[in-house]
């Protein structure tokens, strides 16, 4: 079901060879990677060429370096030109706690570090649910003034998933922890912080969900075969025997896992391999579509992989990014205790058990309506138009009882203003039957596959213009709280549309929409936009 409601009616050290070779077209870096020492300074990429082939661009790795993808933000687009936006969910949130992680420790995040989408989507969100289990989740569309430019409006797209309140009703789990102990992992925010996170994990899962742990390091092994819940002390007696040393074969250690998985596999039941590592592999598979391909054939075997990230100096954020894209699962980073509790307690029906594959958001501009547009966030989810009825293009998962925003800022045809000067031989954009598609801003369509099934569904429906005035202080407290996160993250990746705004304007919104917030993530929030404007006035 779609729904408009609200307002509308509507991220140097010498290389060895090896390492060089394969570590990073291992995980796909194409466009790019930004290493990123703890001074904050960009490593110089390097192209290999090997029998008159070039791979694709590899980083200079060094010991202290955190790697990122380079994306640059998505542009302004003229609705004339280029009317169509398409794009994959995501519901990871590794990016909001990796910046938590920069910020208290003193220091501004690397551009590169901040994902928009997963600074909002962190938080979760009373939307509309949808009415039954019949539709996996519902969506709703506001239009608000945007707070940093009075010529321009902010559209705001909500989805809520169905959430299965009854444990009862959820498939029995079988997950593969797949545990880094290569010696980067020593130290307490490392091996020691993942054996505490998936020990709150045991706990939280039922008595006839099963547990298997594969180890990785120079080399791998089965550290506990597929064990019940209701064994729990055998679990964490061999949770608690981990320890940390050696390179960091990892694709053999993913290798390993999904054999694992596949030993234990539950027909009807959710069948996952977590791997928790600070990314840093060193030793594998050279070929980067044969991970890729390893990967999404076992995705399509009923076999997904999710990333928790651990530690710094050393964290390889865009391999955990792609190669979670890639397994049909999530990315998060664990940066303390409170960050586990909260992924894989609280959350731990939305991150294990989708409702929802392959969700791909389209959204159709009426020139007639809206001259100009930007989305916010979603840069390294972007999809051609071709690829939105295409059910083979792979797009995000909706797990039970998730939220996910998307908000898009929009220039209304009747504003003076523009970012771009309009095409000399402009097509007219007032020949649009004012009575059928005058109201419309827009029109939103979401793709998307139940669990198991191949074929996907549409749901559509228009985005209306408001009626008369809007005023941002009107919007629930849902939507102004989104806004104020987004900007949060704009600002810290320095984005020259938001004028005069700043960390001051971020919180006086946030702390005026902090709504029903039991865990205080809200109140964090504002907190880390307070302590983030003071690190910028010091730059």
């Amino acid at each position: 079901m779609v729904r408009s409601n609200g307002l509308l009616n509507a991220r140097n050290a010498l290389p060895i060879l090896i390492a060089a070779t394969f570590a990073a077209p291992l995980f796909g870096c194409d466009s790019g990677t930004t290493v990123t020492s703890q001074n904050d300074k960009v490593v110089t990429e390097t192209e290999l060429t090997i029998d008159g082939l070039t791979a694709q661009p590899v980083p200079v790795m060094t010991p202290v370096g955190d790697a990122y993808e380079d994306v640059e933000p998505n542009p302004v687009v003229a609705v004339v030109e280029e009317p169509v936006s398409t794009f994959s969910i995501d519901v990871d949130t590794a990016a909001y706690a990796n910046v938590r992680r920069f910020l208290n420790e003193g220091a501004l995040p690397p551009r590169d570090a901040v994902r928009i989408e997963e600074m909002i989507n962190y938080f979760d969100y009373a939307y509309d649910p949808p009415l039954d289990a019949s539709e996996p989740f519902s969506a709703t569309a506001t239009v608000v003034p945007t707070p940093w430019n009075d010529d321009t409006q902010l559209v705001h797209i909500a989805i809520k998933g169905y959430d299965i309140v009854d444990t009862e009703a959820r498939p029995r789990a079988n997950l593969v922890f797949l545990v880094d102990v290569s010696g980067s992992m020593q130290g307490p925010d490392r091996l020691p912080l993942l054996v505490q996170s998936l020990r709150l994990l045991v706990n939280a899962l039922e008595p006839d969900d099963s547990v298997a742990i594969v180890t990785y390091a120079g080399s791998v092994g089965v550290a506990l075969e597929p064990t019940p819940i209701a064994d729990k002390e055998t679990i964490l007696a061999a949770l608690d025997s981990l320890g940390a040393g050696g390179s960091t074969a990892g694709a053999a250690g993913i290798a390993l896992a999904y054999d694992t998985a596949r030993t234990g596999f539950i027909e009807d039941g959710e069948n996952r391999v977590i791997l928790a590592t600070d990314g840093d592999f060193n030793v594998g598979i050279s070929d980067t579509e044969q991970l890729q391909e390893m990967i999404e054939r076992e995705r399509m075997s009923g076999v997904y992989l999710s990333v928790l990230g651990f530690g710094r100096g050393n964290l390889n954020d865009q391999m955990m990014q792609r190669i979670a894209q890639h397994g049909n699962g999530n990315a998060a980073y664990i940066d303390s205790l409170m960050e586990a509790k909260k992924a894989l307690v609280d959350e731990l029906d939305g991150t294990l058990f989708p409702i929802a594959n392959d969700v791909k958001i389209q959204v159709e501009f009426n020139p007639a309506q809206v001259a100009e547009y930007r989305l916010l966030g979603y840069e390294t989810r972007l999809l051609g138009r071709e690829d939105f009825n295409n059910d083979k293009v792979d797009a995000g998962e909706i797990g039970n009882g998730h939220a996910v925003t998307a908000i898009y800022e929009i220039v209304p045809t009747a504003s003076p203003f523009r970012w771009v000067d309009p095409l000399r031989y402009e097509p007219d954009t007032t020949a649009n039957d004012e009575s059928v598609f005058g109201k419309e801003l827009a029109y939103l369509k979401i793709r998307y596959k139940l669990p198991g099934e191949t074929t996907s569904t549409l749901m559509q429906q228009p985005i209306l213009a408001p009626d008369g005035d809007i005023r941002l202080a009107e919007a629930n407290a849902d939507v102004r709280f989104a806004v104020a996160v987004a900007a949060y993250g704009e600002l810290l990746r320095d984005d020259v549309h938001l004028g005069t705004w700043e960390m001051g304007d971020v919180i006086d919104l946030a702390s005026n929409a902090l709504g029903d917030d039991p865990f205080g993530y809200r109140r964090e929030f504002v907190r880390l936009a307070d302590l983030a404007g003071s690190l910028r006035a010091t730059n």
